[in-house]
């Protein structure tokens, strides 16, 4: 790690960051009205010059879908473009806005620019941010866990929970646990965490970042100007190299995280126990060379096994690199096992949601790529699994996936409007695992249909696991909505059979 310059006020590889003029009195363009540009409008609206909003599908933007000229129009006078994530680096407004020296700002760069101080104090709520392929949303919701479990004032943010940029402004909070992803952390240019997560880096969303290079870029991003601690995955190197490249705060330490006994500095697994070599120093021992603070155990994540009551590996993981942020925030060993065991699964991840016939059924729609459904499946070691798989593959391939996990597979069900890639990787990989393709043709009935299949494939003993590798778009409207009807179904399914 080398030690940051301090915060940019000219341009870096990713444009222009500072407006020509205070935020108050700029000419803001804001590209998207979905769930978090409603969030940005509500923020934005009282506290600019003017607004000018931009989406292809709200009746009530000020501009709908634009080409390069419209684009170079609307952008025209214009002090700043804030963005949500449906618009890529390639999309005509945001490459108009790069071209023409626009300084281009993500929901996490506002959101750090706006922050309130603390009730009571002079300084705003510390960010303790998490990022990676697989695995967010449930090392997030852990992290506040914790938190909460040291008595702090805290919230689950980001690309989960409240909108980062509402809950930045709340006074209430003493320190936020924020989910970033690839996209938010393109155009962030000046946070500084007190501590960031790398959680694992594999191929996604290539589409929008055009190659894996640059989308393991953006998400080393979270990195840079970390003041306390960079937290990365001893499993998965490109985390650690991440940590190496990045501009931190002086003093700033590496910390990683091995489902494993750990080296000095980092945290681990030792038999059963989950223990900390990094800050225990700094709170419970004089002498953190020699020994190791026991931050909680297995039996702690119980709730998060499966239906054998295994935990698996992936979830270990999380929970360590949770328990690392939170360190790096001061909490004591205690609160880690406290927060840990309050931990619930969380909706569309490893979701048991009925069993019938001893036939489980397990929702994990969040498993969005490749990377998350081979984590998904991995969790079943100990028995075998009717797949529900596809939707978009955003760029990436499926051939890994399915020749390492194909031992856990008793059949597999397609679904997706365009079902035929995944289909095509089983029966090259997984020639003996029986394939059920999924019509596409009526997306009302789709997940009807495919539990139906699954249900009718499995037999006792089985797990009938949604982890569909793939993004919801093409059938659905969100990876959530996907969850929900599987559950719908699958409950209905299951009573009335």
């Amino acid at each position: 790690m080398t030690e940051a310059p301090g915060a940019s006020n000219g341009t870096d590889t990713y444009g222009t960051v500072e407006p020509r003029v205070p935020l108050a009195e700029a000419r803001v363009v804001l590209a998207g009205l979905g769930v978090t540009g409603r969030s940005l409008q509500r923020v934005l609206e009282p506290r600019v010059a003017s607004l000018v909003t931009v989406d292809d599908k709200a009746h009530d933007a000020d501009h709908g879908a634009l080409d390069a000229d419209g684009a170079s129009a609307v952008l025209a006078g214009a002090d700043l473009l804030v963005a949500s994530p449906g618009f890529p680096p390639h999309h005509p407004l945001v490459a108009a806005a790069l071209a023409a020296g626009v300084p281009v700002w993500s929901e996490a760069e506002l959101a750090w620019r706006l922050r309130a101080n603390r009730l009571g104090t002079d300084e705003p709520a510390a960010w303790l941010g998490i990022t990676g392929s697989n695995g967010k949303t449930t090392t997030v919701e852990m992290l506040a866990a914790i938190l909460r479990a040291a008595g702090l004032r805290t919230a689950a943010v980001g690309n989960v929970g409240r909108s980062l940029v509402e809950a930045a402004m709340d006074p209430a909070l003493d320190v936020l646990a924020v989910e970033l992803s690839s996209f938010q952390l393109h155009f962030t240019h000046t946070m500084s965490l007190q501590a960031g997560a790398v959680l694992n880096v594999s191929a996604d969303h290539l589409d929008w970042h055009g190659s894996l290079a640059a989308y393991t870029r953006d998400k080393g991003r979270i990195f840079e100007r970390v003041q306390v601690a960079c937290v990365y995955n001893v499993a998965d190197p490109t985390t650690e190299d991440l940590v190496r490249e990045a501009d931190v705060v002086e003093g700033a330490r590496a910390v990683g995280f091995a489902v494993g006994t750990p080296g000095p500095g980092d945290l681990g697994l030792v038999d059963d126990v989950l223990v900390d070599r990094a800050f225990h120093a700094d709170h419970d021992d004089p002498d953190r060379r020699k020994t190791a603070a026991e931050l909680g155990t297995l039996a702690d994540l119980k709730q998060l096994g499966d239906h054998n009551g295994v935990v698996p590996t992936h979830i270990v993981a999380d929970a360590l690199a949770a328990a690392a942020l939170a360190r790096a925030h001061g909490v004591p060993a205690s609160a880690v096992r406290d927060g840990l065991r309050s931990f619930g699964p969380s909706e569309h991840r490893i979701q048991r949601v009925a069993e019938a016939g001893g036939v489980t059924y397990v929702n994990d729609s969040k498993a969005t790529n490749a990377h998350s459904a081979a984590a998904s499946l991995a969790g079943f070691a100990h028995g075998t699994v009717v797949w529900i798989a596809g939707g978009l593959a955003k760029g990436a391939t499926f051939d890994d996936l399915v020749s390492s996990r194909a031992d856990r597979m008793r059949a597999a069900v397609v679904i997706g409007a365009d079902p035929g890639p995944l289909a095509d990787t089983l029966a090259r990989h997984a020639p003996k695992v029986p394939v059920v393709v999924i019509d596409p043709g009526d997306t009302e009935t789709v997940m009807r249909r495919a539990v139906t299949a699954a249900r009718d494939l499995a037999q006792a003993g089985d797990t009938v696991l949604l982890a569909p590798a793939g993004a919801s778009q093409d059938q659905f409207v969100s990876y959530a909505q996907r969850g929900e009807e599987f559950v719908r179904v699958v409950r209905d399914l299951t009573t009335t059979r």
